[in-house]
């Protein structure tokens, strides 16, 4: 799996890239947002916010737009409310430098379990009127296209995978929020609300009172 590194310090990049390498995976390490950009595609993305030419989250966004790869921020940013803004933003992981190598892999393939899919989770599903394309992270409602948050996009994508099965609000935190989440549930409750509200289907989305949330739809 090639991994686009990037890291402007030389010594953590260095230990990055030996460490992936190592691992079996293809790093591939650029220091500026102009040579992440330039380096797309790529399977995954390790994005340090702290680069030395663009602002760390206008590079997620771009590269976001740009690419469908997992991406996972590494940074020294370790305050409560700049891990809540990178995980609402839509990355899929947040790392607090320093950190131990073997968790950053652990991070790595939890992410890589979590958005690659399987022959069962089809790239592109339909259940009912809507329609989840994961090749491009879009929901369309009878060919209407949704404009859903990252975190509206993969509450769906997690309830679509089993219908009519109920995901717990705890497989929904560790799943989109990740697992050293500590904040309340309810924010859940306020992303599902605009969630049915986008898709025009207010019962699609049923709560479980106490438990999750099911999606009440055949394929």
């Amino acid at each position: 799996m090639r991994v686009l590194v990037i890291e402007d310090d030389e010594a953590i990049a260095s230990a990055i890239v030996t460490g992936l390498t190592r691992e079996g995976f293809t790093p591939v390490r650029v220091a500026t947002g102009a040579e992440a950009l330039r380096s797309l595609p790529t399977d995954f993305i390790l994005l340090d916010l702290g680069l030395p030419d663009r602002d760390g989250i206008e590079l997620f966004e771009d590269l976001r737009a740009a690419s469908s790869a997992p991406i996972i921020m590494v940074t020294a940013r370790g305050a409560e409310h700049d891990r809540i803004a990178g995980l609402d933003l839509g990355a899929d992981d947040y790392v607090v430098k320093p950190f131990g190598f073997r968790e950053l892999v652990a991070r790595i393939n939890a992410v890589t379990r979590r958005t690659s899919g399987t022959d069962a989770e089809s790239k592109v599903q339909q259940v009912g009127p809507i329609t989840i394309d994961r090749r491009t992270r879009t929901i369309t409602v009878d060919g209407a296209e949704i404009a859903c948050t990252p975190k509206e996009y993969g509450i769906l994508d997690l309830l679509a995978r089993d219908p009519g099965a109920v995901v717990t609000r705890q497989e929904l935190l560790d799943e989109l929020w990740g697992p050293n989440w500590f904040g309340s549930t309810k924010m859940i409750d306020v992303h599902v609300a605009s969630l049915r509200r986008k898709l025009g289907l207010a019962e699609a989305i049923e709560t479980h009172r106490g438990i999750g949330f099911r999606l009440a739809l055949t394929p």
